[in-house]
């Protein structure tokens, strides 16, 4: 049977699955697997809630949005295989992510990155014990790609395919760090879309003590690098304005510094950013142009602030003394070194995940599946080649408390 080229058949979510049935079904039939290992995943697909396994070698996908990921971790060896694309380039020309032209993306680089990583592991999928898919929330038609082809290859492997959530994936990458954190620890997840601090005991046991009530910090960071003539993706070049900036330069607010509570809001920052910079465009392009880098910085110090006194403030209140920060806000160098310095003037610690892993990547996906299947938590796994993406999925629904 002659199988079309991958440009002719990744058209359609359906018919791109269909092809990856066929192609992984010849290569490597379930038949071909002895009758424990089937007795293993039909057992798995049967009792999917709670499931234990002592090691296992599990294949992550991460397609939630503008970055493509795919890893491959052996949890006895603790080795890991990741490769990752970012949009960001394609994305840059339209200010932000465009929905369609992501998933799109996703199918043009998922097969490509799967071939890199396993030839880098020096692995087959005929290794592969089990797969982990970011389920959600993200965008709907991203996460469509990502879950299907993790569908295709879980029926025509015959292995389990669980789906994770994209902040927990998050939440446990600092896990992969050296040194890693013990449990329990309270986490701060800040990125692009979400801005929250939890209290997490272990694995699958999480507990929301604060949140944005309006803009997330990275969104922040965008909007304000947007009103300084930035370009996308804007916390990077905001943070590499700001080094060459004086923070103190403009006060600018801290909101909800003082409101006795976890919660967060940017947005009235935002709002004082762009009256600034409404002012010194009134002034002149000389006098805007002058003082961006200190805008940058002021705006940069008044975020790290209000992230540095709330993680305090979670730690006295929760009684512990480790902190992970995850996300790719978590990459901020000013945040890094203002927490990390606060924290140990308080008796606590601090722990982030490798630079390389604070964005989306496939590392924390197969990571985060890895860790509920060695410990016995429960699991979204889709059985019989069907799947399903949660775009809107609460944190709070994957926790067991």
């Amino acid at each position: 049977m002659v199988m079309p080229a991958r440009e002719k058949f990744s058209r359609g979510s359906e018919a791109y699955c269909c092809c990856l049935l066929l192609l992984f079904a010849y290569d490597s039939p379930p038949s071909r697997r002895s009758r424990e290992e089937a007795q293993y995943n039909s057992e798995f697909t049967q009792f999917p809630q709670h499931f234990q396994v002592p090691t296992v070698r599990i294949l992550g996908i991460e397609s939630s949005c503008d970055e493509t990921g795919v890893a491959l971790f052996d949890t006895e060896s603790r080795q890991l295989s990741h490769r990752l694309f970012s949009q960001v380039e394609m994305h840059a020309a339209y200010g932000g992510v465009v929905p369609e032209l992501a998933s799109r993306d996703h199918i043009k680089r998922i097969l490509p990155l799967l071939d890199e990583v396993f030839a880098e592991s020096n692995c087959s999928l005929k290794n592969v014990e089990a797969i982990a898919v970011t389920q959600g929330p993200g965008l709907g038609g991203a996460l469509l790609v990502g879950t299907s082809v993790a569908a295709a290859l879980g029926a025509a492997l015959a292995i389990p395919v669980i789906g994770i959530h994209h902040l927990e994936g998050h939440l446990l990458s600092p896990l992969l760090a050296d040194p890693a954190p013990a449990f329990p620890f309270i986490a701060l997840l800040v990125s692009g879309g979400h801005t929250q601090l939890m209290a997490v005991e272990r694995v699958g046991d999480y507990r929301l003590l604060g949140e944005t009530l309006d803009d997330a910090a990275g969104e922040a960071f965008d909007k304000t690098a947007a009103l300084l003539g930035l370009g996308y993706p804007g916390g990077p070049a905001l943070a590499t304005l700001a080094a060459t900036g004086k923070p103190d330069a403009y006060r600018l607010p801290r909101p909800m510094l003082h409101s006795g509570d976890l919660d967060f809001s940017f947005s009235g920052l935002k709002t004082a950013v762009l009256t600034l910079t409404n002012k010194l465009r009134l002034a002149g392009d000389s006098s805007f142009e002058s003082a961006r880098a200190d805008v940058a910085a002021a705006f940069e110090a008044a975020i790290v602030d209000v992230l540095t006194a709330k993680c305090l403030a979670a730690l006295a209140q929760a009684g512990m003394e480790r902190l992970v920060v995850a996300g790719g806000v978590g990459a901020n160098k000013r945040l890094r070194e203002q927490l990390t310095a606060a924290a140990q003037n308080r008796g606590c610690k601090v722990f982030y995940p490798p630079i390389n892993l604070c964005t989306d990547n496939g590392a924390m996906i197969a990571f985060a599946g890895a860790m509920r299947l060695t410990n016995g938590v429960a699991v979204s796994a889709f059985s019989g080649g069907a799947f399903s993406v949660k775009p809107r999925w609460p944190l709070a629904e994957i926790s067991f408390r």
